[in-house]
Parts: structure tokens; C-alpha cells; sequence
């Protein structure tokens, strides 16, 4: 009981999930669904001889998923190729290596050099396909945008393919401004250069966001399998996908398009298991939390909670303009709104962002991406759960925030001298935790007990986290 006190009293300064307006990821489901998971962190799903229901689950909602991103699947109920994830940055990984190994066998089958792979797209991506590039030595070749036109297009990305790229990567629903980028125009734009000098570039739809909104609210949007090239997708469940974190998925557009040499098979958890995942043990709960979403929601019900979701980022929206602070950034493509400051005078966006965390609220304030850099706004996913009414608290606690600033304009330069004084502060009061005469005796137990042990140093780290995801 003592360690689970000493635990819950360290969460208890947690932020509360539902006033995480920053986070795209998923903070609540229905307990039915919560029960399911529970039972699913006692499998690993990737024992799928000891647990082969799982399988067929996740087998049954990667093919759901084939189908819904229109994969062309002959009439023989042909099985959709992909696999799920611990979110899309692995699934990323796995499309981008995916990528690469079918670049290089046509390189090393044509006789040419295959050292120097590149991958196209805008300085928008989120920061995983930076990994991605670094780990697997692949060269990014970033678009910038601008402060009029956040994501990348056609005429950005066109300069930047040569030979030796291995795919152009488009984003449906930038991390930035929630913008859909022109698929089909990049897509049609590659189709064209790919005929004009005999290469076969692929496309990657980066969907982690919009991946499980386009198909319901914008049907007749074509940025899927629908065109050709598009040979890759990834998807984030434990975003508008509806599950908690931990789960994504990445599809191909048919099996030639996933190596042969990328797929493991094992037998030492009993019979042939194929694998194709970078990590390998791991609990089965958000691929049952996926199949709970999909049976009870089915199409009807996603597409009635995006739009509802839509409308209320429309409620929030107008609000936002009404009160003639605010420029508004985003195009309306997904359940979420961004915002900058229309006069910096009084406070920037990022004093906006720490007045508004004294009222419990996490609203992300940042700079844009290289091409509009300078350009910094804010953003509010608005998630399921995500109402009217907290969106009337939320605007409130904006214009009083601004208020405050109008009536006290040094304020905002005098804060920050203060939180450095006051992290100082904190971080010499921490080097004295432990020798607290109330914790010693529960601390030295926990020492004796478990050789990893426990110490306050982690508290002194000044580095600071800026995530925008």
C-alpha cells in the first residue's frame, strides 16, 4: 500500500487527461471496452499459437481497415497486407524500410548504385519521419512551407525527387494546422514525372490523424489506395481511431508491396509465426480496444462522432472569431482548430499557453515549421469527449487570460525571469528529498528490495519537452 501511496501522490501533479487539448491521442472509452483491454495486457499478442482469437481479431481489423482504405482486393476475399503497431511512428518505420528495400532491389537489379536513398516531404512531418530517415541512413529532402501555406504541395515537392528517391511521403491532417494535404495533386504530379523518366516512386500517406476521419466525413476525397501510387498507409487507432495509446497500423496497397525479406518467421513459441514489426513481445489490449471500437461503433457511428467532433471545433471556432483576438490557421479538415494572436502586444501565444495552464488547460503553443518558423500558434484538438460546454470554459478562460494580460502588461516579460528563479529553486529543494526524515525509512525499503532503486536526479534535468503531437 505504502509504494502504491508514494505513486499516486507523485500522479496527483499529473495534468488531467481531459483538459489536454495538445495531445491528438484518445483519454477516454467506454468501460465495457476498458475491461476488454485490461484482459488483453495479460496475452502477448505475438504468441498468436498460445492466443490464435487474437490473431484472428487483429487479423479481421487489418482487413477492415484494406477495406475501408479501398485496397484493391480481388473478389476471392483476398486478405489485406498490413499489421498493427505500437502507434505510427513504428508503422512509419516499417513503411519507410518497406520503401527502401523495394527501391534497392530495382537499383541493384538495373545495375545502379543503391547508397544514397532519399525521401521527399515537407518540413511539416512530424518528428518520426526524421527518425525514421536518420536510423535506416536515409536522406530527407524537406519542402519548406510558409506562413500562407503550411504543408507541402506539388510544386514543392516536385524539385526535390530524383533517381534515388524512394518515396514522397504526404500528410492527411499535419500535426501543425490539422490541414489535408493535396494527395491526389502530389500523387498525379509523381504518376507524371515516374512516366517521363522510367522510375517508380511510390507515395506514402502519412494518415496517423486523418487516416480515420477522411473516409467518413470527406467519402469522396480521394487520397487512399483509390490512386495507384499509393502504395503505403499508416493510421493512428489511439488517435481518432478512438483507443487508448498504443496501437496504429500500416497497410499496403497489395502483398508485392511489402518486402518477402522484411517478414520474419519463428517457431519457437509453437508453429510458423510470420512477424514484421520492430519490436516483438507485446500485450494484445489495443488491438482488442480496435475490434471493440470497430463492432460498436461500426461506419454509422465513426462517421456520427467525427462529425460531431467537427461541429464542435466549428462551435469553437466561431467563438475563437468572434472575440477579435484570434486569426484562425486551420482549413477545417479535421476535429480540431488552430489559432494565432492577432497583436502581440499585450502577450504572445506562449504566455497565452502558461496563463492558461494555471486553469488545468494544456494548450500547445509553437512555432511553425521551417518556411514560416517566425509563425506561432496555437492549437486545441477536440477530441470525443471534447463538448460545448468545455469549449465555452475554454474560450472564458482565454479572454480572462487576456484580459489579465491587457491590465498587467509586464506581466508576460517578468514571468519568465520567475519560473527560472523558481525552477532553481525547486531543483535545490529536490537534492534534499531524500533526507526527509518521513520518506527515509519507505525509500531505504524500497532500496533494500529492488536493485534499480530510487532517487530524485531525473527532478534536475533542465532539458524541457515542446511536443506538438
Amino acid at each position: 500500500m505504502l509504494v502504491k501511496q508514494v505513486i499516486e501522490d507523485e500522479l496527483l501533479l499529473d495534468g488531467n487527461p481531459r483538459q489536454n487539448l495538445a495531445s491528438f491521442v484518445t483519454t477516454w472509452m467506454e468501460p465495457e471496452a476498458e475491461e476488454l483491454m485490461l484482459q488483453g495486457m495479460k496475452k502477448n499478442f505475438i504468441d498468436f499459437d498460445e492466443y490464435p482469437q487474437t490473431a484472428e481479431i487483429h487479423n479481421r481489423c487489418v482487413n477492415m481497415l484494406a477495406n475501408l482504405f479501398n485496397a484493391p482486393l480481388d473478389e476471392k476475399k483476398e486478405q489485406g497486407t498490413g499489421t498493427s503497431t505500437v502507434g505510427s511512428s513504428e508503422a512509419i518505420m516499417l513503411a519507410g524500410l518497406a520503401m527502401k528495400w523495394k527501391w534497392q532491389a530495382r537499383r541493384k537489379e538495373a545495375g545502379l548504385p543503391h547508397d544514397k536513398p532519399n525521401m521527399v516531404f515537407g518540413s511539416n512531418v512530424q518528428v518520426c519521419w526524421h527518425k525514421m530517415c536518420r536510423y535506416f541512413e536515409i536522406e530527407c529532402r524537406e519542402a519548406d512551407v510558409s506562413p500562407d501555406c503550411l504543408v507541402l504541395t506539388a510544386e514543392r515537392a516536385k524539385p526535390l525527387i530524383d533517381e534515388n528517391t524512394i518515396g514522397v511521403c504526404a500528410i492527411l491532417g499535419s500535426t501543425f494546422n490539422g490541414e489535408f494535404e493535396d494527395v491526389k495533386g502530389i500523387h498525379d504530379m509523381v504518376v507524371e514525372l515516374n512516366e517521363k523518366n522510367g522510375w517508380q516512386v511510390p507515395i506514402h500517406v502519412d494518415g496517423a490523424s486523418g487516416g480515420f476521419i477522411a473516409p467518413f466525413t470527406q467519402p469522396e476525397l480521394e487520397w487512399d489506395f483509390r490512386l495507384p501510387n499509393v502504395k503505403s498507409i499508416n493510421a493512428s487507432g489511439h488517435k481518432f481511431g478512438l483507443v487508448y495509446a498504443g496501437i496504429g497500423w500500416v497497410l499496403f496497397r497489395e502483398k508485392a508491396d511489402l518486402p518477402d525479406e522484411l517478414v520474419f518467421h519463428v517457431n519457437y513459441l509453437g508453429g510458423d509465426q510470420a512477424s514484421f514489426t520492430l519490436n516483438f513481445s507485446r500485450g494484445a489490449s489495443g488491438i482488442l480496444g480496435q475490434y471493440y471500437q470497430f463492432l460498436r461503433l461500426g461506419f454509422e457511428g465513426f462517421r456520427s462522432v467525427m462529425n460531431n467532433g467537427l461541429k464542435t471545433a466549428k462551435y469553437l471556432r466561431e467563438l475563437l472569431k468572434e472575440s477579435g483576438h484570434f486569426d484562425i490557421v486551420d482549413k477545417e479538415h479535421m476535429p480540431l482548430v488552430a489559432f494565432s494572436l492577432k497583436s502581440t502586444k499585450n502577450c504572445t501565444v506562449f504566455d497565452l499557453q502558461d496563463k492558461l495552464s494555471t486553469r488545468g488547460w494544456v494548450v500547445p503553443a509553437y512555432k511553425c515549421s521551417r518556411g514560416a518558423q517566425d509563425f506561432a500558434i496555437m492549437r486545441v484538438v477536440v477530441k470525443q469527449n471534447f463538448t460545448t460546454d468545455l469549449a465555452d470554459l475554454l474560450v472564458h478562460d482565454i479572454m480572462h487570460s487576456l484580459h489579465f494580460f491587457e491590465q498587467h502588461p509586464s506581466y508576460s516579460s517578468d514571468i519568465h525571469k520567475v519560473d527560472r528563479e523558481l525552477s532553481d529553486k525547486l531543483a535545490t529543494q529536490s537534492r534534499h528529498y531524500e533526507a526527509r526524515s518521513h520518506w527515509a525509512d519507505a525509500i531505504s525499503a524500497l532500496k533494500s528490495k529492488h536493485a534499480l532503486g530510487i532517487d530524485a536526479s531525473h527532478r534536475q534535468d533542465e532539458t524541457t519537452t515542446t511536443g506538438v503531437c
